[in-house]
């Protein structure tokens, strides 16, 4: 067998030059420029964190007006059920008193027409007509006794 030594050569530390090789727009995603603990700068793929998760809901107690909005909602309904079924009973002499009522308004209207009416024909039958009296006063001076005379026809 043929063994060939090779020598092993270091390279000395270099310092980094100005001009990396790549323009900034020549960097592909995901490669940034990074600082390596011995304090040499490379370009290197970047772990992509994780978005943070969202935070878990907390149970919120549940507010005292909705306990009281939702034990008061039966009862709400119980009693309008109650008002309904209650109507339905009354339905008969609902509409007898709407009907007694409606009497009553036709009454007062025809009252309200018909009364002045009668007065009116009461009046011009009665008598032959309207008194007239005519007044002829005169005086004489500022304090002059005032005479006068009533004519009724």
């Amino acid at each position: 067998m043929h063994e060939t030594a090779y020598q092993i050569t270091t390279l000395t530390h270099q310092q980094p030059t100005a001009n990396p090789g790549l323009l900034p727009t020549e960097i592909p995603p995901g490669v940034q420029m990074v600082t390596l603990p011995g304090g040499m700068r490379t370009l290197a793929y970047t772990a992509q964190q994780a978005p943070p998760a969202p935070p878990v809901p907390v149970a919120q107690p549940i507010p005292t007006w909705a306990k009281t909005t939702a034990l008061l909602t039966p009862t709400i309904g119980g009693g309008i059920a109650a008002a309904g079924i209650g109507l339905s009973y009354a339905a008969p002499g609902l509409i007898a008193m709407t009907d007694a009522l409606w009497a009553a308004v036709a009454l007062i209207a025809a009252a309200a027409i018909g009364v002045p009416m009668l007065l009116r024909i009461g009046r011009t039958t009665t008598g032959k007509g309207s008194t007239h009296i005519t007044q002829n006063i005169t005086a004489s001076g500022m304090f002059g006794k005032a005479n006068g005379t009533i004519n009724h026809r």
